[in-house]
């Protein structure tokens, strides 16, 4: 009876270990990870690629490790700027394993590794720039933070793929007088935008006068012009007005064929006329000689001519 429950249990050993050898022997990778081999606790090459890979039980000893890109955000750290001004920073870390080899053998444990490198760099970035400029550099700075741990993580075997800023928490003083600076340069633009918009409305108001005199001498000039041209038309009207009646006159008299006593009483009757003006001064014509002519043809006419006092005395009367 005793020798049944050996055999059993002897038996039952035996597939145990029959079934860990076989799990020990073969061993599937999954995709986006890689195997890195020890034999008695020396490195075997190659790396073993996903996919299924056989061991040999007992004596090797295989170690997973992820090559994925791996996404790490670290703890918010406290740093001080070059300006003496203590934040709160925190970022995210994208790095990936490219040799899996010298990430396993090369340092002890590459993610701790990181993550210390990372606050150091932070340190020494931050140290490096006032509060302004790393408020308002942060693609600067994770450019200097990829730049400056690639140069060391890359004797690690990986790659840092970028590095994004989190968050940047000045103290709360700081806040406030970030606040009141940014509410005094909007006081500022709005009144520098005020005092624009009142010069511009200024300057159109005078421009407006300014083209209201233009437009408004324009319509005088052109009434001027109109006034001169109307002006002009009836000088020339009342010109050939006084032309087309000396013409008439003068056509007249030659068709009426006027003797020496008819042109000496035109000259009287227009000599009575310089004389009934108002001015003070009459101006006698220089041939002075034809006027006692017409003078004395017209008084032989009145002489000629009966007398009204006169009455005419019939054959019969004496």
């Amino acid at each position: 009876m005793d020798l049944g429950w050996i055999s059993v249990a002897v038996f039952a050993v035996i597939v145990i270990l029959a079934v860990v050898t076989l799990l020990r022997t073969v061993v599937v990778i999954q995709q986006g990870t890689v195997g890195v081999v020890r034999r008695l606790g020396q490195l075997q090459r190659p790396v073993r690629p996903p996919g299924i890979t056989f061991l040999i039980p007992y004596f090797d000893q295989m170690v997973v490790v992820d090559i994925r890109e791996t996404p790490r955000t670290g703890d918010r750290q406290d740093v001080i700027t070059r300006d003496n001004v203590s934040v709160a920073v925190n970022a995210t870390i994208f790095s990936q394993v490219v040799d899996a080899e010298r990430a396993l053998f090369d340092v002890s444990n590459y993610f701790v590794a990181v993550d210390q490198l990372s606050r150091t760099t932070l340190r020494a970035v931050f140290g490096s720039m006032s509060l302004d400029e790393a408020l308002s550099q942060r693609e600067q700075i994770n450019a200097q933070l990829q730049t400056q741990m690639e140069t060391v993580t890359d004797k690690w075997g990986i790659r840092i793929n970028r590095i994004e800023i989190v968050d940047i928490v000045p103290p709360g003083q700081i806040l406030q007088a970030m606040a009141l600076q940014k509410q005094a340069d909007q006081e500022k633009r709005a009144a520098i935008l005020q005092s624009e918009g009142q010069q511009q409305s200024a300057i159109n108001v005078a421009e407006g006068q300014k083209q209201a005199v233009i437009k408004q001498a324009e319509g005088e000039r052109e009434s001027q012009i109109l006034r001169a041209e109307g002006q002009k038309q009836a000088a020339i009207l009342e010109a050939e007005g006084r032309s087309q009646a000396i013409a008439t006159v003068y056509n007249s008299i030659h068709e009426g064929k006027p003797d020496a006593s008819l042109l000496a009483i035109l000259q009287l009757d227009t000599l009575s006329k310089f004389a009934a003006s108002n001015n003070s001064k009459v101006l006698v014509p220089y041939e002075s000689a034809a006027l006692l002519g017409a003078a004395q043809a017209l008084r032989t006419i009145l002489s000629e001519a009966p007398s009204s006092d006169s009455v005419p005395v019939g054959p019969n009367q004496t």
